[in-house]
């Protein structure tokens, strides 16, 4: 799986970074930071839950 983010669509909403905090962060802006781009496959659901939380679609799942 590979993570990627569109930083300039991020609303701040921080729900990726509550779903899956060692997969996502937010930076002093309140946008999100990707900090694993291919996480384990153990944090598959979690980043997925992620994806679909995310109120501006910013979250990109590949792999």
């Amino acid at each position: 799986m590979h993570v990627t983010t569109d930083h300039d669509r991020c609303v701040g909403s921080g729900q990726c970074a509550m779903q899956s905090p060692e997969v996502f962060d937010q930076d002093d802006d309140g946008l999100v930071v990707v900090l694993q781009e291919r996480p384990g496959a153990e944090l598959l659901e979690e980043v997925h839950r992620a994806v679909e939380l995310c109120p501006s679609q910013s979250i990109h799942v590949t792999g």
